[in-house]
């Protein structure tokens, strides 16, 4: 308990920003597919975002999610079983497959999605949000990222 009067308790979210990657990738690909998968989120969800920033000379910078993002990393199986219950939960998510590594940009991401089915996504990444215990029930099996 914060008994300091002068500095506020600290806060507390009953939701998660989470990324699962698959643990064979590339440390490029790693942080690519991360930068990726959260810009999905703040477009979709716009509680997640928090008020622009300003610095003491008035200068002012873009607002950033409002909480931290936690990434974690699994194997294929773990990604798809992850994928799979965030699908029955009904959270928000985005995807990265494979196939996004040869395509450099928008349209030909979506298509490449698109022309796979859910089933067979070779999913690399997938990005969730929602309440902390759902988050926490989608990304059994996986581990905090090193």
């Amino acid at each position: 308990m914060n008994t300091d009067p002068t500095r506020p308790e600290p806060v507390r979210f009953d939701t998660k920003i989470a990324v699962l990657l698959r643990g064979d990738l590339e440390p490029w690909q790693r942080l690519n597919v991360t930068a990726f998968l959260v810009s999905g989120l703040g477009n979709q969800i716009p509680e997640v975002i928090g008020e622009p920033y300003e610095d003491a000379d008035g200068v002012g910078y873009l607002s950033m999610f409002r909480q931290p993002v936690l990434v974690f990393e699994g194997s294929k199986e773990t990604l798809k079983a992850a994928h799979g219950r965030a699908l029955s939960r009904a959270l928000p998510r985005a995807v990265f497959t494979s196939d996004l590594f040869a395509t450099g940009n928008d349209r030909d991401n979506r298509a490449a999605v698109r022309a796979v089915p859910t089933a067979e996504l070779d999913l690399v990444g997938l990005a969730v949000y929602g309440p902390r215990g759902g988050v926490d029930k989608v990304l059994k099996g996986a581990r905090m990222h090193p």
